[in-house]
């Protein structure tokens, strides 16, 4: 990718002095292609395209005499070196592996020797295995990476790819965006993205439900089958029964595992220091054990409205009102060990799986490491995703039958440990999968829609 920078933009880029206005005039004559003394979005878009490149947002920059194009080039200098002289720590002026090692590991970023090694080779021009000023400011010039913790927030698992399930770690925000107040927008934008994701997909959320509950050995129910059965019953509209309280419990939930997150950070870290992997996981696991404790009720709901029938429930209020005086409060907590339990596979696996995926990617990749694009963080985070469902989904599914039999005698409400090894006894093993393929089946469509959303909320909201 930065070959082509050197090559077409930055032929003479060994010689550079960083104070010589004739570096940043060359630079500025290459990409101004109808040679007017302004560089616009297109000729600037044309000019990156083949290093795979952003430069600022795009659809906010005005066209570019040399005074500015300049001045935008001296303000990323400083920035630059700042970061190189945070990096060189034995102040040799030389930047080897084990300090970019080092670094990313405080940054929460682990990666091999090997890798790290790989990611220099990136930089290194001259082949000593050490980065000088020169080619450190080469590399990032016209990056919009300004320092390794903007490259690390690019191969952040983000949870704004949203499945459905709420079981994922928190958001990690840089002290930048808590104090410009930055979190929020993202926090919004992911709520937004989700719910417009889960509404998208909310008839095959409902088949999923229908079938963990309803199917078994000697009542099968397919995929065609279930969703006629379901239209007959209640028309076209039932397919989205239950996604009103699904939609609503995601702004609540994501308020309170952010909070409880950072303050569990706080807890297991050292003052200043970055948090490790192993206690970043500690702190979301019990983030979302927090949540799901408080927004427990409405999980519960969720899925009574999801399996009723036509005229059982009004609405939401009316089926809480309803549970409560039939039940009492124990009910809004059925299958609630479980759904904790689950949190711990699901979580350990998705971020385990990602960060497998992300060091095999750099292995292969280095010089990409701040721009991995796109398809890439999609794909790894969406495989994650489904590796940590893949190993709860049992748990899921005997915490939403003890949900759907909350209105049994209390005879006939089993324990987590006796319902599961019932089903195993009347459907076999793969009787704790029933209901996977819709689930399987609304995972790219979900990550696509919140992908998408949250693209177009974050330009909306002027988060660049």
């Amino acid at each position: 990718m930065f070959q082509t920078l050197r090559t077409l933009l930055l032929p003479t880029a060994r010689c550079w002095d960083a104070n010589s206005e004739r570096s940043y005039q060359d630079l500025f004559e290459r990409l101004d292609t109808n040679k007017d003394g302004k560089v616009d979005v297109a000729e600037l878009r044309a000019g990156l395209k083949a290093m795979g490149l952003g430069l600022l947002d795009l659809h906010e920059i005005p066209d570019l005499d040399f005074n500015e194009f300049s001045r935008y080039l001296k303000e990323h200098e400083k920035k630059l070196r700042l970061t190189f002289k945070s990096l060189d720590r034995n102040n040799d002026g030389h930047i080897d592996a084990s300090e970019i090692q080092q670094s990313l590991a405080e940054l929460g970023m682990d990666i091999s020797r090997e890798n790290s090694q790989k990611i220099l080779q990136s930089m290194d021009i001259d082949g000593t295995m050490m980065v000088d000023w020169n080619e450190w400011r080469e590399h990032f010039l016209l990056h919009p990476a300004q320092n390794l913790e903007e490259i690390v927030r690019y191969w952040k698992h983000s949870t704004v790819l949203d499945i459905g399930d709420s079981l994922a770690i928190p958001d990690e925000f840089t002290e930048e965006e808590k104090s410009s107040g930055g979190w929020w927008k993202q926090l919004v934008a992911g709520a937004v993205a989700g719910a417009v994701s889960r509404t998208g997909t909310a008839p095959l959320d409902r088949m999923k439900v229908f079938m963990q509950v309803h199917s078994s050995k000697t009542n099968r129910i397919s995929l065609i089958g279930g969703f006629k059965q379901m239209i007959m019953e209640g028309g076209l509209a039932s397919l989205w029964r239950g996604n009103g309280i699904n939609v609503l419990k995601i702004a609540p939930e994501t308020a309170i595992k952010f909070m409880a997150y950072e303050q569990y950070k706080k807890l297991l870290s050292s003052e200043g220091k970055k948090i490790e992997t192993h206690k970043r996981f500690m702190a979301g696991s019990l983030a979302g054990a927090t949540a799901q404790t408080a927004i427990y009720p409405m999980e519960v709901l969720k899925t009574r409205l999801t399996l009723r029938k036509t005229g059982q429930y009004s609405g939401m209020f009316d089926c809480a009102k309803k549970i409560l005086r039939k039940e009492g409060v124990k009910a809004f907590y059925k299958g609630y060990v479980p759904n904790l339990v689950g949190i711990i596979p699901y979580a350990g696996i998705d971020l385990a799986v990602y960060e497998s995926l992300k060091n095999t990617w750099l292995s292969y990749h280095p010089k990409d490491s701040a721009n991995p694009g796109v398809l890439v963080l999609v794909a790894c985070g969406t495989i994650s995703s489904t590796c940590g469902q893949l190993a709860s989904y049992p748990l899921a599914l005997v915490r939403t039958r003890m949900q759907a039999q909350a209105s049994l005698d209390a005879s006939d409400q089993p324990s987590m440990s006796s319902l599961m090894r019932k089903i195993v006894a009347k459907d076999g093993f793969f009787g704790l999968y029933r209901g996977i393929l819709p689930n399987f089946m609304k995972v790219i469509p979900a990550v696509s829609i919140s992908y998408v959303v949250y693209e177009y909320m974050k330009t909306g909201l002027g988060i660049s």
